[in-house]
Formats: C-alpha cells, sequence, structure tokens
C-alpha cells in the first residue's frame, strides 16, 4: 500500500509545487518563502486527497482520487498580485476561500449545470490553461532573472535544450511506474549535469527546518477583494467541470460507474478542500487527470492506496527540506521539463477538442474566437493598459477571459434559440434503425 500510494505521489509531485514555484517568484516573494508555499500545497494535497477518498457525509467521490494544487488558478493567481509582494498573497487566499465556499454550495446543482461546460468549452479552457503557462517556462530557460547579465546565454538554454531532451528520451525508452516519473527523474538528471557548472542554489534548503507546520495565516489575514473573487470563482468553475470529465472517466476505470451522488460529493470534496487550503496557505485544489491513467495502467483500483499516498503527501508538508530540495533545481532545468508539463497539459485540451463536434461551423467560430481572446494577454501584455486596475485582474488572465468567452458563445449558438432536429410526420414511415 505504501508504494503503491508513493507512485501516487512520484506522478504528481512535480504537478503539485510547480504552481508554487511560480506563483511566489512572480509576485515577489524570496526563495525561502516560495519553499514554504511548495510545502504548504504538499500539505493541503493531502488533506484534499483524504476528503476525496475516504470523504464523510456527502463530501468526498470515495475512488482513488488525487487532488492538488490545480494549474487552472496559475495565471489569475499572478495577475491578482503581479509586483504586490507578499501582501498580494492574503488577497488571492480570501479570494479562493469565496470561490471555495460558492463551489461547495453549487456542488448539488453543478452536475444538472454540466450540459452549458461540453468539449467546446472544457478543451478550450484546458488548451488555454496550457499556452498560458508556456511563456513561465520559457522565461526559466533563459535563467528566470530578466536583469541577470546571463538571461537568455547560449548556457542556459542550452541546458533548458538537454532536459528537455532527456525527458523525451526517458518517456520513450523506459516503461511503467519510471516512464511516469520521466519528468521528476528528468529534473533530477539536470540538476546532476548542472552541478559541476555551477548553476546550482541551494540557499532554499539551508534556511529550511527539518520539521515545520504550515502555520496558519503564515502571510497574514485574508483579504476579500471584489475583483479578485470574481477571478477565482471563473477558475472554481473551470475546475468542477475538470473534476467532473475526471470523475466520470476514473468511476469508468475502476467499474464503479459515477452516478449524481458520486459526482456531487467529489465536487464537494474539491471545494472544501480549496476553501481549507488557504488556512494552511494552500491554493485551489483539483483532480490531477495523470494519477487517472496511473490506475488504469497498474489495475490498482482501491481508494485506500490512495489515501495512503495522501498520508505521504501530508509528511512530505511537515518536512520543510523535502519541499524546498526542488529549490536546488536550476530555472533552466526546470524550463526544459516545464516545456513537457505545461505543453501536456495543453495537448490535454486539444485532445478534448478532437470530441467537440468540430465538423459544425458554429463550434469551430466559438473555439477560434475563445481561443484569440484569451491568447491577448500572452501575444500582446499591454493591450488592457487603459483599462480600471479592478477588470485587469480578470482580463489579464487569459484563461479567465477566454472560460466567460467560450461559455457565453456556446449559450448562444447551441442553445439558446438553438434550432430542433425535425420530428418525424406520423404518416411518415419510421426508419427499422
Amino acid at each position: 500500500m505504501f508504494t503503491s500510494g508513493l507512485q501516487h505521489v512520484a506522478a504528481m509531485y512535480a504537478g503539485v509545487v510547480a504552481p508554487p514555484m511560480i506563483v511566489g517568484p512572480a509576485v515577489g516573494l524570496s526563495a525561502t518563502e516560495t519553499a514554504f508555499l511548495m510545502g504548504a500545497s504538499l500539505f493541503t494535497a493531502g488533506l484534499a486527497t483524504l476528503l476525496q477518498t475516504l470523504g464523510f457525509w456527502r463530501i468526498g467521490a470515495k475512488l482513488p482520487f488525487v487532488n492538488g494544487v490545480s494549474f487552472a488558478g496559475v495565471t489569475p493567481m499572478i495577475a491578482i498580485g503581479k509586483g504586490e509582494g507578499a501582501d498580494a498573497i492574503p488577497v488571492i487566499f480570501g479570494a479562493i476561500i469565496v470561490a471555495g465556499l460558492l463551489g461547495f454550495l453549487a456542488a448539488p446543482y453543478f452536475g444538472k449545470l454540466v450540459r452549458f461546460f461540453p468539449p467546446v468549452v472544457t478543451g478550450t479552457v484546458i488548451t488555454l490553461i496550457g499556452i498560458s503557462l508556456l511563456p513561465v517556462a520559457f522565461n526559466w530557460s533563459q535563467g528566470g532573472n530578466r536583469t541577470a547579465v546571463d538571461y537568455g546565454s547560449m548556457k542556459n538554454i542550452g541546458m533548458a535544450a538537454l532536459t528537455l531532451a532527456i525527458v523525451l528520451v526517458m518517456r520513450k525508452f523506459l516503461r511503467g511506474f519510471l516512464q511516469q516519473i520521466s519528468i521528476l527523474l528528468g529534473l533530477v538528471a539536470g540538476t546532476l549535469i548542472a552541478l559541476p557548472l555551477h548553476m546550482t542554489n541551494f540557499d532554499a534548503v539551508r534556511g529550511a527546518d527539518l520539521i515545520g507546520f504550515p502555520t496558519p495565516f503564515h502571510f497574514g489575514a485574508p483579504q476579500f477583494q471584489v475583483a479578485a473573487i470574481i477571478s477565482m470563482c471563473i477558475v472554481m468553475l473551470v475546475c468542477m467541470t475538470e473534476s467532473t470529465a475526471d470523475i466520470l472517466a476514473l468511476g469508468r476505470i475502476v467499474g464503479r460507474p459515477a452516478d449524481e451522488k458520486t459526482i456531487e460529493g467529489g465536487l464537494r470534496a474539491d471545494a472544501l478542500g480549496s476553501a481549507l487550503s488557504p488556512l494552511f496557505n494552500g491554493f485551489m485544489c483539483s483532480a490531477f487527470a495523470q494519477n487517472i491513467g496511473l490506475v488504469a495502467m497498474t489495475k490498482v483500483r482501491s481508494r485506500f492506496v490512495v489515501a495512503a499516498g495522501g498520508g505521504i503527501l501530508i509528511l512530505l508538508g511537515l518536512c520543510p527540506v523535502a519541499a524546498s530540495v526542488i529549490g536546488v533545481v536550476p530555472l533552466p532545468v526546470l524550463g526544459g521539463a516545464g516545456i513537457v508539463l505545461f505543453g501536456s497539459v495543453a495537448a490535454s485540451g486539444i485532445q478534448t477538442l478532437a470530441g467537440a463536434a468540430m465538423e459544425k461551423g458554429e463550434n469551430a467560430l466559438i473555439v477560434a474566437a475563445s481561443v484569440g481572446i484569451g491568447l491577448i494577454p500572452i501575444a500582446a501584455p499591454g493591450f488592457y493598459h487603459a483599462f480600471p486596475k479592478d477588470l485587469l485582474v480578470v482580463l489579464d488572465s487569459g484563461i479567465s477571459t477566454g472560460c466567460v468567452v467560450a461559455i457565453g458563445l456556446n449559450l448562444a449558438f447551441n442553445h439558446l434559440g438553438a434550432r430542433k432536429a425535425p420530428v418525424p410526420a406520423a404518416a411518415d414511415p419510421v426508419p427499422a434503425h
């Protein structure tokens, strides 16, 4: 049970620590504070996983379901806290708490709203999540610090390219468990190669304690700002949509098709885990799809195995040194692996769009407009510079704007005034098939 649970942790570890590793430096946190965020994210991911697998009352899908920090919230959180430093974290946490509580209340009704989130909407949003994160990987590949002398040097980009090549080769030739953790192995290999090149930094490890507890509200009491809350509520809707799809997929894999009650319990666990995470300095939680693939591959379908993985995550979160080890990895190495990690998110969205009936002109138009508008903050960062600052929290997140546009256009084209299929007249013969 322990080794199988550890395998689930290995498959999702990089995905859990990546969001705080992106958000921390982006809002101006130090390496030590960012390492603290990573440890807190591991701890809260463990709590959320236990809520999903073991559950209580009507909370939890009670399936082998792993929860962790959602990538969907990264870009909106950066938009909320850009240039604000540690002062931004309480605003982000306050928005997550409200979004989590609203998600908890909406869970019983969300299953009935799923028809408004078809593949054309969810695929568009997931694709935008991956594309929005890729510039972060490109920045890391150049060194991460735009003011540094060696930013964009051949040494940095060469290290990123080498790490990317290592990950791809491992993914191609390794099998089973080792293939699942190819990104983690690539990070280790890249860091070892970077050691003699003096590209590693041990500051975060030196400043970390062996044992520690994520102090509640370490960065201050949560603050509640309307624009930030709206942005994170949109992210909550995206997370709930993804989780619904993942619950349905996992139910089929384990031979226990998810009914409305299971979906409701799973979404409640997602939302409650998200609402509680800021208490321990963690971010919004949602399903980890890569672990669903691991369940399918290993055929180990016990929810208690995944619960053991949740326990391991909690222990890692209580050991700051373990969380800070990722801080030793040079940013160019992270950049090389990040291209695969974030690119795979975009690829997942494209895969979802493949089942979105794109032969319908309306659906192709929905994707075109939503992706185009969602890419504005990436392709033209100063596009909304004349807009009020409160609106920028939403507009500077391509994920939020793309999601709103996709939902609105899907309602307009596929629901409001949609033409119904003609009903055969009574005199017409009814086909046999």
